[in-house]
């Protein structure tokens, strides 16, 4: 089933999987929206963020869409959208710079219509970058960081977050090297919970339910309530 299309900037998260543009700092932004099915549904929101625009990515790379099933069936409803310049979003690529005013757009969406909620931030490749720039800065619950870009995009100057925070790396990745996420992440302070995925290359292939259940397991102790409670 296609999702609904809802007018721009709804004044309420839809109660079904729909899709709409959100007002950006240069334009309209591609959004997509999904609800956890109710007899799981959590008091939480993840938001997620795809990878590189000029290469190709969207929201819907099949690493983004995988993230976004493993959340919703965590019982978390879900965003994605498409940055600058991708898609139908307005703008130009800007090298992380503007994407991350574009994921704080989204975000202040999300919290104007569900302002008591968990705000969980997700990311592959480029998009894990930007939404751990972003996590500190937006009051992240927890994140979740796929294929972090390492050494890159100033992510090594970034103050990193204290909230839950999982990191999901292929060892056999061809774009981002593996090494150099082991090690950045042995660096910090607060090191996330880390899943290394054997012979796994940087889009997952063959991975994909690998990721979807690598994803499940790691967050569950950190769920926010139910929407019953």
């Amino acid at each position: 089933m296609n999702p609904a299309s809802f007018p721009a900037d709804p004044a309420g998260f839809p109660d079904v999987a729909a899709s709409f543009v959100l007002a950006g700092p240069v334009g309209k932004l591609e959004t997509a929206t999904d609800v956890a099915e109710p007899a799981c549904a959590r008091r939480g929101v993840a938001v997620i963020c795809h990878p590189l625009t000029s290469e190709g990515g969207s929201m819907h790379n099949k690493v983004v869409t995988m993230a976004e099933r493993a959340l919703r069936e965590s019982g978390l409803d879900t965003v994605r959208f498409n940055f600058r310049g991708a898609g139908d979003s307005e703008g130009k690529f800007d090298k992380g710079r503007g994407e991350r005013e574009d994921l704080a757009a989204v975000v202040a969406w999300v919290r104007r219509v569900r302002p008591d909620d968990a705000l969980w931030l997700a990311g592959f490749s480029f998009g894990s970058g930007v939404s751990i720039a972003q996590a500190v800065p937006l009051r992240a619950d927890a994140l979740i960081s796929i294929a972090p870009p390492a050494g890159r995009y100033g992510l090594d100057k970034i103050k990193p977050p204290t909230c839950p925070w999982l990191v999901v790396q292929g060892e056999a990745d061809e774009i981002v090297e593996p090494q150099a996420v082991f090690d950045w992440i042995a660096s910090l302070e607060h090191p996330p919970e880390l899943v290394r995925m054997p012979d796994t290359s940087h889009f997952f292939h063959r991975r994909l339910m690998d990721l979807r259940g690598a994803i499940k397991h790691a967050v569950r102790d950190w769920l926010p309530p139910t929407r019953q409670a």
